[in-house]
């Protein structure tokens, strides 16, 4: 069942927040970055890279959509996933849909490794151009249809606790504080 506690918003650092699951994200190479991309690389540590190094050489990086899982190297969280956001071209190249993928993506992750608590950032909003707004509405009822499935407990048998969205500045805290209050009323 979806209760407000299961869904939240804060406004921090998503370095600082402790998760099962830190969402990073990433671009396809998963060579680090700037924005959130490179942050939690800094924080996390050479582990991080270590791991994305790994499965660059193994799928030859992270296609639009998708999304891989390593460890948190430093970080309090468990796992790093790493989920790479569309591009936005002015909606007419399947963004939203991709924008969706990384959410479901990175939830499947989490749910195939145990994690209980789930933190995102707010996906493509920077450099990659994504309309705030769209991208806030996308996100929230991404993650409220997955909650919502009856086949997500986790393989030790438990649930979801809690997913958690980060939002490092103060636009971005409102427009999902915005469609958390719509799902919720």
């Amino acid at each position: 069942m979806l209760t407000p506690a299961k869904i939240q918003v804060i406004r921090s650092d998503i370095t600082k927040v402790k998760a099962d699951a830190i969402v990073n994200a990433a671009n396809s190479s998963l060579m680090g970055g700037g924005g959130v991309d490179g942050a939690i690389h800094r924080a996390g540590g050479p582990a991080i890279l270590e791991e994305c190094r790994k499965i660059v050489a193994r799928q030859g990086g992270c296609k639009t959509g998708e999304a891989v899982i390593t460890t948190a190297g430093n970080l309090s969280a468990k796992f790093i996933i790493h989920t790479v956001g569309p591009v936005w071209y002015g909606g007419n190249k399947n963004e939203a849909e991709k924008l969706s993928g990384c959410y479901k993506n990175s939830l499947q992750l989490a749910v195939e490794n145990n994690c209980t608590t789930i933190a995102f950032p707010n996906i493509s909003t920077g450099v990659y151009g994504f309309p705030k707004n769209k991208a806030a509405s996308i996100a929230v009822h991404t993650v409220a249809e997955f909650l919502q499935k009856e086949d997500i407990t986790l393989p030790t048998g438990r649930q979801v606790q809690k997913v958690l969205f980060v939002c490092f500045d103060e636009e971005n805290f409102k427009l999902i504080e915005k469609e958390l209050s719509k799902l919720l009323d």
